[in-house]
């Protein structure tokens, strides 16, 4: 029921072992796996789409965080980050639930980092039940009715599904994955940890930029305005 990818020896990968000299070249087949076909992304067009498939439950998703987070906030505007609750049935679900109720009443930016806190450190949630996920978010300050009734809505609910339907059309099945703009999937490596996994999605974003200037016709050139004729006589 509850999948992570083991990942310990990326962990404790030392991050000045990646910061000598420049990146290396993400491999294929390793560091990224593209998507084929191509899938849409989980958000609305637009951006560059850097959809994170996370967990709470996921003690990896945890340590992941504040590097996600951090890189995050560095991104250009042509860049999205979107954080996918996975779904993979029973307690996890329930999980998404939470996430995608706080993510409708815009509590996210304060609750994200501070819910895997309530599950790995604080051990508020333990068997993941809805009310145990609903009492975490009301100790964060958030209205537990409010919370209940909107983990139960059709909104979340429509979420969660389609959290489903964008892990089956892109091969997510462990977490962290990030899906760029639903044409690449990133895992991380023992060999270069997190940090690798987010040199190779920058990488695969440049690639992407690149890619859709190309494929933008440029822009025609106005054509000089004529000038006008003289008055008639």
């Amino acid at each position: 029921m509850l999948r992570s990818l083991t990942l310990l020896a990326a962990l404790v990968l030392p991050v000045a072992a990646l910061a000598q000299g420049p990146a290396p070249t993400p491999r294929q087949g390793t560091d990224f796996v593209p998507i084929s076909p191509a899938q849409a992304p989980f958000g609305p067009p637009g951006p560059i789409e850097v959809a994170e498939v996370f967990s709470y439950h996921c003690i990896h998703c945890a340590d992941f965080q504040p590097l996600m987070t951090a890189w995050k906030a560095r991104q250009p505007a042509d860049v999205r980050v979107t954080y996918v609750h996975a779904a993979w049935g029973g307690a996890v679900d329930n999980l998404a639930r939470g996430f995608y109720a706080a993510e409708a009443l815009n509590a996210v930016g304060r609750t994200h980092a501070a819910m895997f806190r309530a599950f790995h450190v604080d051990r508020r949630i333990r068997s993941g039940t809805p009310e145990e996920i609903a009492n975490a978010y009301a100790a964060l300050g958030l209205d537990r009715a409010r919370m209940v009734a909107t983990m139960n809505s059709f909104g979340v609910t429509s979420r969660v599904n389609r959290a489903k339907q964008f892990t089956q059309r892109t091969g997510v099945n462990a977490t962290p994955t990030i899906v760029v703009n639903g044409r690449y999937r990133v895992s991380a490596t023992p060999d270069r940890g997190f940090e690798g996994m987010l040199q190779t999605v920058e990488w695969l974003v440049a690639r992407e930029r690149a890619r859709l200037r190309a494929a933008t016709p440029p822009a025609t050139a106005a054509a000089p305005a004529r000038p006008a004729a003289p008055p008639a006589r």
